[in-house]
């Protein structure tokens, strides 16, 4: 898929937020080097929550809150080992894939909070695929490839109607995101 976006003239990505397929940074990375990989902050902790007590759950999340609400990386790093203190001989496989997965779950610590909200989580593209799903799943089979493109062409077009909350900042966002990634960014913004 990555290289048939490269092969279709995709020529740079700045910042791919991923959920955690295994390997799937690696593979940004191969095709697209210079791109920041930020792995869903959201799906780690479904995923942690998964290995934990429920009776625990409310507490370990209180715990949790501050590694990825922190302000700073340094905050968030000494947070997570707080974490790994007070939860890690009793959930350290939950441990182990927070430090095994940090390098791309932190990312998002680098830049302000307009960008990081935009970044840390790939629940806007999933609510684009729930909307997708909806429209497909009642199908059988599609005549061709076009009859498929067109239903989901209508499909956000209908559901972008519904979609009224704009992305707050998102001017601020864009300029931030030019000073980050200087010269990255001239041809879309037409400098």
């Amino acid at each position: 898929m990555l290289t048939d976006l490269n092969n279709r003239g995709l020529q740079d990505i700045l910042i791919a937020c991923v959920d955690g397929l295994t390997g799937f940074p690696e593979a940004i990375n191969a095709i697209f080097p210079q791109a920041e990989v930020q792995l869903c902050v959201i799906h780690q902790i479904r995923n942690s929550l998964k290995y934990v007590a429920s009776k625990n759950q409310k507490e370990f999340m209180a715990d949790l809150k501050p590694v990825y609400k922190a302000e700073t990386i340094e905050g968030a790093e000494a947070a997570l080992d707080d974490l790994e203190e007070k939860w890690g001989k009793k959930y350290p496989i939950v441990i182990k894939s927070w430090r095994k997965k940090w390098p791309n779950l932190s990312v998002y610590f680098k830049y302000p909070p307009d960008i990081r909200r935009v970044i840390y989580t790939t629940n806007a593209v999933e609510a684009v695929h729930r909307q997708f799903l909806k429209l497909t799943k009642t199908k059988g089979a599609f005549p061709n490839e076009n009859s498929l493109l067109k239903l989901l062409y209508m499909g956000i077009q209908n559901a972008s109607k519904k979609w009224t909350m704009p992305l707050q900042n998102w001017n601020l966002t864009l300029s931030q995101l030019s000073i980050y990634f200087e010269g990255r960014l001239d041809d879309v913004l037409d400098i």
